[in-house]
């Protein structure tokens, strides 16, 4: 198989990479990188980030999920109308998806100081967490609106992705509870009626 996506079965940016591919009917193969604390850019597919995920093509590597998303895009015999984060034209719909990737980028430090037992930086973790409750909270009370004002022909959007992948990836790694954001629930429940969300749920490589 020409494309090969290495990442984690247990990692929210990779199931965004992996629940496109499904949409767009592109097949991959799947490498999984076997250590997270690896400081060795080859584990990585050679992203420099020491980051998953990596796409790996014949013609080259592209890092990060909205990157590998695209290529996929490109490579799609399905052309589907996806709304990409620049589309994103007005402030409610573009902070959301600015404050979903980066909520998703926080919960990656906060698991990743916790494995390293990071005890010394006890006020850092702090501000990470306070960052992660204060940015779902909003999210809680504009997820709906800002949803709303996608466009209805849509189908399939890089907000949506990123935020079912955010709210399910904190329930499975029992980061904070997540019962209380009922209109985010609500949301994830729509999304995972979605062949592709079936097909891509977490769990960990062994």
């Amino acid at each position: 198989m020409s494309l090969t996506l290495i990442g984690r079965s247990s990692s929210h940016f990779t199931r965004v990479a992996r629940i496109f591919a499904c949409e767009l009917r592109v097949e991959c193969s799947f490498q999984v990188v076997p250590d997270l604390m690896s400081l060795q850019a080859a584990d990585y597919g050679g992203n420099p980030g020491l980051r998953v995920p990596t796409l790996r093509t014949l013609d080259g590597s592209w890092f990060g999920a909205l990157n590998i998303c695209r290529e996929l895009s490109r490579r799609s015999p399905a052309k589907l109308s996806i709304v990409w984060p620049e589309a994103l034209e007005r402030p409610l719909t573009a902070n959301a998806q600015e404050l979903t990737v980066q909520a998703m980028a926080t919960e990656v430090s906060l698991i990743m100081a916790g494995l390293a037992g990071q005890s010394e930086a006890l006020a850092h973790r702090t501000k990470l967490r306070t960052s992660l409750l204060d940015t779902l909270a909003w999210l809680e009370a504009n997820a709906r609106e800002a949803l709303a004002l996608l466009p209805a022909s849509r189908d399939l959007s890089y907000l949506e992705v990123t935020l079912f992948c955010l709210m399910t990836h904190l329930e499975f790694r029992e980061v904070l509870p997540v019962e209380s954001y009922r209109e985010l629930g609500n949301f994830c429940e729509r999304f995972a009626a979605r062949s592709s969300a079936e097909k891509t749920t977490y769990r960990f490589d062994t």
